[in-house]
């Protein structure tokens, strides 16, 4: 029995993905009511989760904000079924995953750090799909001395429905990683669409306007606590690039060509490299 708890863009398509890929019955709880009854009706859950139920699930996963996945821990850290693996899906693990492994250790059950490296730039139940998870990473962050056996539990579920790498990490790691490859993109993306020159870019914009501002349609409540949860690795990152916009703009205001040249050329080379490693 698999307990989803917040039904929203993650938590959604992971009771979508779940409930129907698999033969354990899902069950569902969010703030909203009417959440609920649209996921009984699309099949996304079996029922409502009740509180009653919660000591019931071998798995209970938690997709809400930072601050309401610590209240949430802490509430029911004591009724969780013993033995069964609680999961978060916040977008930070720093601050989430001390409070996870200290309640595990004192009631029991095993928390495992959780990040699915997919979304969209719209939130709600309504954008929640089955398919959400196809060909993405799912970070898990395990506490040292979880049983290699029950990440391999959660790693085999996480594969059913659709992710196609898990990547193991701490805390730590994933937050200065999530840093630069989420967060600072969300950051850009906000500050690029301010332009005033923006209001007038129909009919002179394509591909790479639509890259970059495609995350500009973000979700600013969640955004603001995940950012401030991650304070010094995103501050970091924002200030390296702002040094390596100043460069460039400081070659084309000054006209030095080879300056430029050697920037974009710099810029290039280090795609390509990166580009590379994977392979």
């Amino acid at each position: 029995m698999i307990g989803v708890i917040g039904l929203g863009l993650i938590g959604g398509s992971m009771a979508k993905a779940l409930n129907q890929s698999i033969d354990n019955a899902v069950y569902g709880f969010d703030t909203n009511p009417e959440v609920v009854q649209r996921a009984k009706l699309v099949n996304a859950i079996e029922e409502e989760l009740t509180p009653e139920m919660i000591p019931l699930c071998d798995l209970v996963i938690i997709a809400l904000y930072p601050e309401a996945t610590r209240e949430v821990l802490t509430k029911y850290a004591g009724v969780f079924k013993k033995d069964a693996i609680v999961m978060d899906t916040c977008g930070v693990k720093g601050t989430i995953c001390p409070v996870g492994e200290q309640l595990a250790k004192e009631n029991g059950f095993y928390f495992i750090g959780g990040h699915p490296m997919a979304g969209l730039e719209h939130s709600g139940f309504e954008y929640a799909r089955k398919a959400l998870f196809s060909n993405a990473s799912m970070i898990l962050v395990p506490p040292t001395g979880t049983p290699i056996a029950v990440v391999d539990r959660l790693k085999k579920l996480m594969v059913s429905i659709g992710f196609t790498n898990v990547q193991i990490t701490t805390p730590e790691e994933h937050d200065r990683m999530i840093a630069f490859t989420s967060q600072l993109a969300h950051v850009v993306s906000s500050a690029y669409i301010k332009s005033p020159t923006a209001a007038n870019h129909d009919g002179f914009s394509a591909g790479s306007y639509k890259d970059l501002t495609r995350v500009a349609k973000l979700n600013e409540g969640m955004w603001t606590e995940l950012f401030l949860e991650n304070p010094d690795n995103l501050a970091d990152e924002i200030d390296a690039i702002i040094k390596n916009l100043q460069d460039y703009s400081d070659a084309i205001r000054g006209g030095h060509a080879e300056t430029l040249f050697k920037l974009l050329r710099e810029g290039r080379l280090r795609k390509e490299e990166i580009d590379n490693e994977r392979f």
